[in-house]
């Protein structure tokens, strides 16, 4: 209860501080009227589609969690039905508040980091960091809170070691919310940006965020549903599902570690929380024409080394074996990995995207084809660290000389990963609130300096956001190896088998592995067909305002921005539904059908492929916007050319890839690791 306790209390702490960070952004000054006109437009559609998009959302989960219960209930098992149905709709409400939130923090700093830029980048870049590190703390400490509240319920008249087995609902609830969370505003952020740059760049030849496009406002508000309110919900499944993942295998080592190794977890998270704080607010810009990414990437060796320390100590403290403190080190080490590799396939300064932007030059489909070359080759380093980072890991526990030490190696590797998770979260939400700045600056008619500053972030922002799509991913594979596990410690547990052996020669559990990839390349292809479908709504519907509207284009009329923002909002609600329960049904499916061993061959080879997918969609996008921006600053012609007219091109290909299909396979691959975790009673 000491360890529990602390968890707690620096959880609620972190919570005030966020609340403390938020007052303090608030306080600043709003800006110019015009940019107030702006903000509040983006404010009303954004709070609208999220309003329509969670009581869709809610009205999905309702019924799932009473499927859950009715389910367990008919295997003879009401105890444990009725605690798996609280905890996924407990798990399903806190991912849901969590979105919200992160939505809500940058619809508000966005403005007020526009009015900072009329002093200075560095006021600017502060309110915009701090901004987005307000989601990064309150989604790490409410997904801690709610897993030790869960768990302290639970521990209730049962003995505690068992109760992480029943808080897998928890994870799953997260999961869920989280796919169609981040699917929907992935299907509305790009559709509004696609249908705007085809419209307006390429066939009208105006600027970004030129106020006579009637698609702009729909774009500012999709860099607020899709990269705040969908990220945060990712980030957030991502840090409940892996502490109980890392819990139910500590378990297994309740014999050394007792509650300690149960716990360990948590406690190593909160101190996490701590150290993240601390390299948030270390981070300022030194002068007027420092490079901001220097100040975060500071930042975040700041986190990432006193994140280590805290390994060191909570290792010390709770395990008494040094091998776990070098595991988590591995994890400390393959963060910072894979984010310098997602720089040099998406930074505008390295081969990659020059390769892309030099492509350019000779047409549209010498972009599409050099940036679709840089994809995949973007797959193999990620993969190469990952693979080190388990090996490692796993050798490090072996060495601890305890028996499964291997295994729970492989977890604090990922623990030592995702340590940096809320400050990794707060240059995510940078991204969206400098795009945003960015986009009010232009329509406010704002002087050229505010839009230099701005634009000046909004490059940077760009980075940081691929940047933490390559750590997610990242996250996510270590914390899908760690689900596996879990997953087939509760077949055991289930079943009463001392092993349980996945033989993939079995026909049936051969199936099992080919449905698993055949079900990432399907939801990928609704994703990114969901986008397509309607961005050509949306360019009709531009098309049409600006032949009926003449005085459109002379300044004279107004756009009809809530038309384009509707039809964004219907879309996307209308076709996330499809492939978020196509999940769902093929996962019951094949595990009432074939079995547990089949789930789980399932469940491997689509956790593979779907690793690779995003890292494909998620990079190869980046490179191909980074291209787009590195000719717009002036590179082989400008803005205008004949190369800058093809680099949008391969910007709108590479748009659906990396903020709707490729985000969302982070979530798929951590729902499928939940929802069998969930079902396991249902398939053996």
């Amino acid at each position: 209860m000491i360890l529990l306790g602390i968890v707690i209390v620096i959880s609620i702490l972190a919570l005030l501080f966020a609340v403390y960070l938020t007052k303090q952004i608030l306080k600043m000054d709003a800006g110019t009227e015009a940019m107030q006109e702006v903000s509040n437009a983006i404010k009303i559609g954004a709070q609208a589609f999220l309003k329509r998009q969670y009581t869709t959302i809610g009205t999905l989960t309702l019924a799932l969690t009473i499927i859950i219960f009715l389910v367990y209930s008919f295997l003879g098992k009401f105890d444990l039905g009725w605690r798996t149905s609280i905890s996924f709709l407990f798990g399903a409400i806190s991912s849901a508040f969590a979105g919200i939130f992160c939505m809500w923090v940058s619809i508000r700093a966005n403005v007020r980091t526009t009015s900072a830029a009329r002093r200075s980048i560095k006021d600017a870049f502060i309110v915009a960091f701090r901004g987005g590190a307000i989601s990064g703390i309150v989604i790490v400490a409410m997904s801690l809170l709610g897993v030790s509240l869960l768990y302290y319920l639970f521990s209730i008249g049962i003995e505690t070691k068992e109760v992480p087995f029943l808080m897998v609902g928890y994870g799953f609830g997260a999961s869920f919310v989280a796919l169609f969370a981040q699917l929907g505003g992935g299907i509305y952020t790009k559709a509004a940006d696609v249908g705007s740059d085809l419209v307006g760049k390429v066939e009208q030849g105006i600027p970004e965020d030129d106020p006579r496009n009637p698609a702009v406002i729909a774009d500012n508000v999709g860099d607020n549903v899709g990269d705040c309110a969908g990220r945060g919900a990712d980030l957030f499944e991502s840090t409940a599902a892996e502490n109980i993942g890392a819990m139910i295998l500590g378990v297994a080592l309740y014999p050394y570690f007792g509650l300690s190794g149960v716990l360990f977890p948590l406690v190593v998270r909160a101190f996490g929380l701590i150290t993240t704080i601390i390299g948030i607010m270390s981070v300022k810009l030194k002068n007027e024409d420092e490079n901001p990414m220097h100040a975060l990437n500071r930042g975040y060796y700041i986190t990432s080394f006193l994140a280590a320390i805290v390994f060191y100590i909570t290792t010390k403290w709770l395990l008494g074996n040094i091998w776990f403190f070098y595991a988590g080190l591995v994890g400390i080490a393959t963060s910072i990995l894979i984010v310098w590799i997602t720089v040099y396939y998406t930074e505008s300064s390295y081969r990659p995207v020059k390769s892309i932007a030099k492509a350019s030059l000779t047409g549209h489909a010498t972009n599409v084809i050099s940036g679709f070359a840089v994809a995949l080759e973007a797959t193999v380093l990620p993969i190469i660290v990952l693979s080190f980072a388990l090996f490692f890991s796993f050798k490090f526990g072996t060495l601890s000389g305890i028996p499964h030490g291997g295994l729970f190696g492989t977890a604090v590797a990922t623990m030592g990963m995702l340590a940096t998770a809320a400050y990794v979260l707060a240059m995510d939400n940078f991204g969206p609130i400098t795009d945003n700045a960015g986009g009010i600056a232009a329509m406010s008619n704002s002087s050229d300096e505010v839009r230099k500053r701005t634009d000046k972030l909004d490059a940077v922002g760009n980075t940081t956001k691929a940047l933490t799509k390559g750590y997610a991913i990242g996250s996510a594979a270590l914390a899908a190896f760690l689900l596996f596990t879990a997953y087939l410690d509760d077949v055991a547990k289930y079943t009463g088998l001392s092993v349980v052996v996945v033989d993939i020669s079995k026909i049936d559990v051969f199936i099992g592995a080919l449905l698993g990839a055949m079900l990432i390349f399907l939801f990928s292809a609704f994703a990114i067909r969901a986008v397509g479908d309607t961005a050509y709504t949306i360019v009709n519907e531009v098309r049409r305002q600006w032949k009926e509207k003449k005085g459109i284009m002379t300044g004279k009329e107004k756009p009809d921005y809530a038309r384009v923002v509707d039809i964004c909002v219907k879309a996307s609600l209308k076709e996330m539904i499809l492939p978020g329960l196509m999940v769902v049904v093929i996962t019951v499916v094949v595990g009432v059908v074939l079995g547990y061993e089949a789930v789980a061959a399932y469940l491997m080879v689509a956790t593979i492929t779907g690793i690779l997918m995003a890292l494909l969609l998620n990079t190869g996008g980046g490179a191909w916007d980074n291209a787009k921006k590195l000719i717009e600053e002036g590179m082989h012609g400008g803005k205008g050319s004949d190369a800058h007219k093809a680099a949008v091109t391969g910007d709108t290909v590479g748009d659906p890839m990396k903020d709707c299909a490729g985000p969302s396979l982070h979530v798929l691959i951590k729902l499928l690791s939940t929802i069998t975790l969930v079902l396991v009673p249902l398939f053996v």
